[in-house]
């Protein structure tokens, strides 16, 4: 331990001693799992009724008969895939810093992609429009929510320096 030139309290010396004290036991580090879980837990169970009920969901993607069925599963194995990142995230924000990034780099291209998606459809895809809608406007909260965790859980050492 070494003392703080600006206060009297002593500070941890090294970087791991510093990230060790850092949010992760912290009010800000438990706001940051939790929301971060939140989003987690929304891809999760969309992932799950795609892949388990994929029929109840083929027509609000205008699509029928058997690839249908083919193409919601497929979705639903794909936030599966897409989530095999959160769960270290989720369990020390502050150390996996770089899987956070990459966490939020992956929600912005799906935010982007269905936006890009969207903007290619014509008057005639309601339907589809509203869906996409609907995952534009899940995927912008998601995005909300994983930026306030990635502030809320940089470590102490970093913020005390700004």
């Amino acid at each position: 331990m070494r003392k703080n030139k600006r206060n009297t309290e002593e500070q941890p010396a090294t970087y791991k001693q510093r990230m060790k004290a850092g949010v992760e036991s912290g009010m800000r580090g438990i706001i940051a799992r939790i929301l971060v879980f939140v989003v987690f837990a929304w891809n999760i169970i969309c992932a799950v009724q795609f892949i388990s009920t994929p029929d109840a969901y083929a027509a609000s993607y205008q699509l029928t008969g058997v690839g249908a069925q083919a193409a919601v599963e497929g979705m639903g194995i794909v936030f599966l895939m897409w989530n095999v990142t959160y769960p270290l995230v989720i369990l020390k924000p502050s150390k996996y810093r770089a899987m956070f990034i990459v966490v939020i780099i992956q929600q912005i291209i799906g935010l982007f992609g269905e936006v890009f998606v969207l903007s290619g459809l014509g008057s005639n895809a309601g339907v589809l429009m509203g869906s996409l809608l609907r995952f534009i406007r899940f995927d912008a909260a998601g995005l909300v929510l994983l930026i306030i965790a990635y502030a809320l859980s940089a470590p102490r050492a970093l913020a005390r320096r700004r």
